[in-house]
């Protein structure tokens, strides 16, 4: 297993399993980019304030891989990032929407980039759509 698959386990264990924001920090350049579904986020601060938002609307998340891949510098994962929300949910426009309750299982892949040890350039894709339909969000088709 090369350096950018271990960084990735790594931040998805930060994010699910241990919730540790330190550990979080420790796994991004100062000045990564995040590329998500939410916007680009760029700085460590600004990313480790989208993954914020994310662990505390779902603090019970998971993670349940379909596929994990690594060439080169760049580790890839495909999967299922599931849990309640049951904490509030912070929208790209700024506004907060209260918990839901729902229980949510989104698909989606990420890439991590690493150069010495740290994440340096992340992406997130999953369908907007689907997330904010199991939470009940839509309104009736």
């Amino acid at each position: 297993m090369g350096d950018a698959r271990e960084v990735m386990d790594r931040l998805t264990e930060a994010v699910t399993t241990n919730r540790d924001p330190d550990v979080l920090a420790e796994l991004f350049a100062e000045d990564a980019v995040a590329v998500t579904p939410d916007g680009e986020f760029r700085g460590r601060d600004s990313i480790l304030g989208w993954w914020g938002q994310l662990t505390e609307a779902m603090p019970d998340a998971s993670y349940e891989p379909e596929h994990a891949y690594e060439s080169g510098d760049t580790a890839i994962d495909e999967g299922f990032y599931r849990g309640r929300n049951s904490g509030p949910l912070q929208l790209p426009t700024g506004e907060t929407l209260p918990a839901t309750g729902r229980e949510v299982r989104i698909h989606g892949v990420d890439m991590a980039t690493v150069a010495d040890g740290r994440i340096v350039s992340y992406r997130v894709y999953y369908d907007q759509m689907d997330f904010l339909g199991q939470l009940g969000l839509l309104p009736p088709a």
